[in-house]
């Protein structure tokens, strides 16, 4: 068993000596088969299943691109496996930073508002929904939601690039969501 491990260390040490000797297609291809099933093993040991391939592809690629960075030769796995630590700690930020928001897009027909019916029907009425958001959330989420505009289209009219959109949207989404998630389950009690 400890000569499969030297064996397999030395075929590590030489995969990687030529990798960092002459970087080329053929050398990070083998760096790859070599390196990617230990990366699957460190991201699936730290529960990521899901994501173990993506992250594994993912630091592979930054290896490939930023190998000209590395200073000491000798610390190339320490290196690569730090910049998978890195990697997963962004995803797991990323992963707490994220929550459930309402696709305004495919609300059910009832809660969409109605010119026809009057104010106080069981119509929900755009307005009043997002009347406690900011100016700019409630401009944005009317022009893209209410006309259908796209992404780029409010940014170029707004003058603010296309990711303030974005956000602005995001955020709207995730304020109203609480709302939305309220007011639909009064809906369901109404229905049943």
């Amino acid at each position: 068993m400890t000569s499969q491990s030297n064996a397999d260390r030395l075929r590590e040490e030489g995969v990687t000596k030529q990798f960092l000797d002459a970087r080329n297609e053929a050398s990070f291809a083998d760096l790859f088969r070599i390196f990617t099933p230990q990366l699957l093993a460190f991201f699936r040991a730290r529960r990521c299943e899901q994501a173990a391939e993506d992250l594994a592809q993912e630091v592979m690629l930054t290896v490939y691109r930023n190998v000209a960075q590395l200073r000491d030769r000798a610390a190339f796995r320490a290196w690569m496996f730090r910049i998978a630590r890195n990697l997963l700690f962004r995803h797991y930020e990323k992963q707490a930073r994220e929550v459930e928001t309402v696709d305004m897009a495919n609300l059910p027909e009832r809660e969409i508002a109605d010119s026809l019916k009057p104010a106080g029907s069981a119509a929900f009425e755009f307005q009043s929904w997002v009347s406690f958001l900011d100016s700019r959330e409630r401009e944005t989420l009317k022009l893209r939601f209410i006309e259908e505009w796209e992404y780029h289209e409010i940014a170029a009219a707004q003058q603010v690039p296309i990711g303030t959109v974005q956000w602005r949207v995001f955020s709207a989404k995730k304020k109203l969501a609480p709302l939305l998630t309220r007011l639909e389950s009064q809906a369901m009690r109404k229905a049943a």
